[in-house]
């Protein structure tokens, strides 16, 4: 059974449980030798009932040895548990309820639903979302103020199927909120996601291009007469358009927006969450995290501790999303700079506050990977997270 890869996979899938080579000898009945000859690839084959043997040890399947797992399996889960959502939002329900949705019905359910987001319980918005979806489409048809309501829900459900990697279904709900949008502010809460949606994609230059043009768009003619609300649509544009500068290795472009950024932040004086965008906010602190996430996308994992120690504490928080990510690069600072201790902490901590927030996001799994990878042995934490995150065996 030929299988040039399977001493690493043999290597990965043995400290994922802790074991070392003489125990998994003696756990499976394979001689330590020829797992020794595997991991080292002196031996590139074995017979399938010796890899059923190491399999049945290591707790995994065969194939977990002589196949590599596909790498869309988890997100294949992932798929399969937003498929009533991404029905629902193509208008295709799976049930039809005889009475009219009202307007304080729907808002009723949406004010109830939105602390979910923000909290990044998932398993709950699976079973919420569908109804809500189906009721806002419904109401959007039958009473004036039901169109403002649906692109409250539909940008709600963007953000939820951008952060869930659903990105095909992220797309077209935030082009319809954009379309229904019924004022400035609204279309521009559709667009900011929009960026976020580009960026993760990997399509730097039209995320560039889309924030670039709305913050020229949202700029109010003097700071001094605009409402904060406005502040902190531009604000956000810029801090959009600044993520995109700094992975597109446009630095001098990146550093001008985040600057201006801070300035909008300054005038503004504190965190502001505005009502049309329950999912951002934009303020003094969330400049803050930007300015070490843009650190770190540079690589510099010093400057991102020492930005971590300034960031403000107390007032309005900033989102649950942001801060968490900006933990992920504050972990990914330590493990470049090899501090794996601090980086499992870290990573713990977030696991433990967002269990579900955490496994979506690619950004830890590569974290985790790393650490992973330069181990010899793996602690308990370590396999903890590497289960959480479902990494590869």
């Amino acid at each position: 059974m030929p299988s040039s890869e399977i001493g690493e996979r043999l290597v990965r899938a043995r400290k994922r449980r802790g074991l070392t080579q003489r125990e998994l000898a003696r756990i499976s009945g394979v001689s330590y030798s020829l797992i020794q000859q595997l991991e080292q690839g002196v031996r590139q084959d074995t017979r399938l009932e010796t890899a059923r043997k190491l399999a049945l040890a290591l707790r995994i399947p065969t194939t977990g040895l002589i196949v590599e797992y596909a790498e869309a399996s988890a997100d294949g889960g992932t798929h399969r548990q937003w498929a009533p959502v991404r029905r629902a939002a193509a208008g295709l329900y799976d049930d039809d309820i005889a009475e009219p949705p009202t307007v304080a019905g729907v808002r009723a359910a949406l004010d109830a639903t939105v602390p979910l987001f923000a909290a990044g319980e998932f398993g709950r918005l699976g079973a919420a979302l569908p109804a809500l979806i189906r009721d806002a489409d419904a109401l959007a048809g039958l009473d004036p103020e039901g169109r403002p309501l649906r692109v409250r829900v539909l940008q709600l459900v963007g953000w939820l199927m951008t952060q869930t990697r659903q990105f095909d279904t992220a797309e077209d709900v935030l082009a319809q909120a954009l379309t229904d949008a019924p004022d400035r502010l609204q279309a521009a809460a559709a667009v900011n996601t929009q960026g976020w949606l580009l960026l993760r994609r990997g399509r730097l230059a039209e995320a560039d291009a889309l924030a670039v043009r709305w913050a020229d768009d949202l700029e109010p003619v003097r700071m001094s007469r605009a409402t904060i609300g406005e502040l902190s649509a531009w604000g956000s544009m810029l801090l959009r358009a600044s993520a995109a500068g700094a992975r597109d290795a446009r630095d001098a472009e990146a550093d001008d927006a985040l600057r201006l950024a801070e300035s909008v932040a300054v005038a503004m004086g504190r965190e502001h969450a505005p009502r049309e965008d329950r999912l951002r906010t934009f303020g003094p602190t969330t400049v803050a995290l930007k300015q070490a996430e843009n650190a770190m996308v540079r690589d510099q994992p010093e400057e991102v501790l020492r930005l971590a120690e300034r960031v403000p504490k107390g007032g309005v928080r900033p989102t649950t999303n942001n801060l968490n990510r900006h933990r992920l690069d504050i972990a990914d600072a330590h493990v470049r700079l090899r501090r794996h201790p601090q980086a499992v902490t870290t990573m713990l901590d977030i696991l433990r506050d967002a269990p579900e927030w955490l496994p979506n996001q690619q950004y830890a799994k590569d974290i985790v990977g790393r650490i992973v990878e330069r181990r010899r042995t793996l602690t308990p934490q370590m396999r903890t997270l590497a289960d959480a995150l479902d990494l590869p065996m």
